[in-house]
């Protein structure tokens, strides 16, 4: 199981490597292997070539991607993340929920997301579940009618209106 946060959290004198590499240096795996296991999750997330950089030479949306690739570079079958795109601008956003979508794709992971942005959730997600306000219980569990391949024009489309409009009526419902 991995875990990524609303904030990126990355050591800021660490390099990006390094910052990738931290959960299997704390594991006590050696060097070699934990820096080709951290090269390899880097690239699964578009920074092959940011390596060497340190965390203040990179965009907020790259830095969300560092986490996500030290949390992808443990190799979990669950991964968790908890609105680590709410800070982003709507382009950035976007072109994380694409990536995060294909790494779902690509390597067959379980992806709990959590947000607060009903169009982020009906995009990313093939089941959606509803929580209250306090004290949270479900209010829906909403299984998506969408294709498996979500593109920017799905966001347009009439099925997405309609499941967006089903979650915001069980948000309502449900007093969030």
């Amino acid at each position: 199981m991995a875990f990524v946060f609303q904030d990126a959290l990355l050591l800021p004198w660490r390099t990006v490597a390094d910052n990738a590499a931290l959960p299997l240096e704390l594991s006590g795996m050696p060097a070699g292997e934990r820096h080709a296991r951290a090269r390899e999750a880097l690239a699964q997330v578009g920074l092959a070539e940011a390596t060497a950089k340190l965390p203040h030479e990179l965009s907020g949306g790259m830095r969300m991607r560092v986490s996500l690739a030290r949390a992808l570079v443990t190799e979990p079958r669950l991964l968790l993340l908890d609105e680590p795109f709410a800070a982003l601008d709507e382009m950035t956003r976007q072109r994380l929920d694409d990536q995060l979508r294909d790494l779902w794709a690509r390597l067959g992971l379980t992806v709990i997301f959590v947000t607060h942005s009903v169009d982020e959730a009906v995009y990313l997600a093939e089941r959606a579940v509803v929580f209250s306000s306090r004290p949270a219980r479900v209010v829906a569990d909403c299984v998506l009618d969408l294709p498996v391949e979500r593109t920017v024009e799905l966001r347009a489309a009439p099925g997405f209106a309609r499941e967006t409009h089903a979650l915001r009526v069980a948000l309502a419902r449900g007093g969030a």
